[in-house]
């Protein structure tokens, strides 16, 4: 039984506690996965000590890296990995999201695991720019680890847009329902689809006041059921696994997953960079802020990073 092959896990520099680690370990042992540790440093003060010859700062850099390779094989005394094929790899790097991408691609890792953090004295998690960035540049799979532990027979939810006009859409759904599966299949977890679908405009009914709102809602929520139970279907998912909701995915989907205590949330990410990206945002990165379990995100067919090896 495996859903992934060959993981790369993001450690915390400065936390003992490694949510990510535990994760991904759970996961390659599932799965009999290889599991590579990296950690991307990277120190300013090094790079302007221009008393020095470029060859001592190379050395003070290679000792900084080997102090850290030795950090996390102290790490990893605290679990048990005999059974596990693991690599460590300490880059330095002043960009850790295209060190993590560019480590991922040489590497060919097909998942990469990371863990967020919650704000303190506040419910959401701090989200930081690294994540942003492998949501939206990264070539494979992307889990962000909550608190949540993976109960077995637990709950995944996939989040996918029917009634899409595109071929782009029906690609995208195949690919995170049959992601939600594969984990769904090692975490002898079920996996529920939803789908959130947007409510008859305000506009309409103050500018035509003859216009059924309530029956224009009926049609687009049995439309949206009939796509879904069709794309469900293909997968033998339960009618009573599938569920559409009116609203904002961003709404939708944390309201849902916290009902069914979901362990893990799979959505698609369109890779959205630039100013359309800054202008419209993106529903994944809405929904981590707001559920509180893991969120894996799945790229649509033919993605390529813009980073580059």
């Amino acid at each position: 039984m495996s859903c992934v092959k060959n993981i790369l896990v993001v450690l915390d520099p400065d936390k003992q506690q490694q949510k990510a680690l535990n994760r991904a370990l759970h996961l390659a042992r599932i799965s009999q996965a290889r599991v590579t540790l990296m950690l991307s440093i990277y120190d300013f003060s090094y790079e302007m000590t221009t008393m020095l010859a470029a060859e001592e700062r190379n050395t003070m850099r290679d000792s900084l890296i080997n102090d850290r390779k030795v950090w996390i094989t102290d790490l990893l005394e605290d679990y048990n990995t005999r059974d596990l094929q693991i690599d460590i790899k300490v880059l330095w790097h002043n960009r850790p999201y295209e060190a993590i991408i560019e480590t991922a691609i040489k590497g060919q890792h097909d998942i990469i695991v990371k863990a967020t953090h919650p704000h303190e004295g506040l419910a959401h998690i701090i989200f930081t720019p690294t994540d942003w960035h492998l949501l939206r540049k990264a070539p494979c799979l992307v889990l962000l680890v909550k608190e949540h532990e993976w109960p077995e027979h637990g709950k995944v939810l996939a989040a996918i847009h029917t009634t899409g006009e595109s071929e782009h859409h029906d690609s995208l759904n195949v690919r995170i329902t049959e992601a939600a599966k594969g984990f769904a299949k090692c975490l002898h977890s079920e996996v529920h689809l939803v789908n959130a679908y947007p409510g008859a405009p305000v506009t309409i009914a103050a500018e035509i006041p003859e216009f059924d709102t309530a029956n224009y809602r009926e049609v687009i929520a049995e439309n949206h059921q009939q796509a879904l139970a069709e794309h469900a279907k293909n997968f033998d998912i339960e009618a009573t696994q599938q569920h559409v909701r009116e609203g904002l995915p961003e709404q939708v989907i944390p309201e849902l997953a916290e009902e069914l205590d979901a362990e893990l949330v799979v959505l698609g990410t369109i890779g959205r960079t630039g100013f359309s990206a800054a202008l419209l945002g993106n529903t994944a990165e809405h929904v981590i802020e707001q559920i509180n379990c893991d969120l894996l995100a799945v790229k649509p067919a033919g993605f390529e990073t813009p980073v580059k090896v």
